[in-house]
């Protein structure tokens, strides 16, 4: 039997969160530079309210996904929002349960400080995730703009 677990991040996990990282961008045919690389991993250390965290999924001890999330302010609650930014899992453990329990860690993390609004987006094209989005989570319907 495989045995999923999911635990934050640590500074020894730097070389599967690269890959890991890595994958998920180029899933989104995204490259960024490394500065931003080292940015992003100096800030999931960097204690604070709304510096981002992140969680690492082993399977049967290998990295095999991971996901960054981020606390934020609302005009509509008291408690803050929980933003989960990236979610991935390797494509060769997909169906297995990693990006549920992933989604089931930043719940759990989220409840621990009063935070009940977890929430995400997702490309409309990744079926795959959507599939695992539609079983865990509600759709709300909203539409996504940006000015970049």
């Amino acid at each position: 039997m495989t045995e999923i677990t999911v635990r934050p991040l640590a500074q020894s996990d730097h070389a599967d969160w690269r890959r890991l990282w890595t994958d998920y961008l180029t899933f989104y045919e995204t490259k960024l530079p490394e500065e931003v690389y080292a940015v992003t991993w100096k800030r999931l250390f960097t204690a604070g309210e709304f510096e981002p965290k992140g969680f690492i999924a082993t399977l049967d001890g290998k990295a095999v996904g991971l996901t960054h999330y981020l606390y934020h302010r609302s005009c509509w609650a008291e408690q803050n929002n929980c933003y989960l930014q990236d979610l991935f899992a390797d494509p060769d453990v997909r169906g297995k349960g990693i990006g549920a329990e992933l989604i089931k860690a930043v719940k759990l993390e989220a409840a621990k400080i009063g935070v009940k609004n977890v929430y995400w987006m997702t490309h409309e094209s990744n079926a795959t995730a959507r599939k695992l989005y539609d079983y865990v989570a509600r759709r709300t319907g909203f539409i996504e703009y940006d000015l970049l």
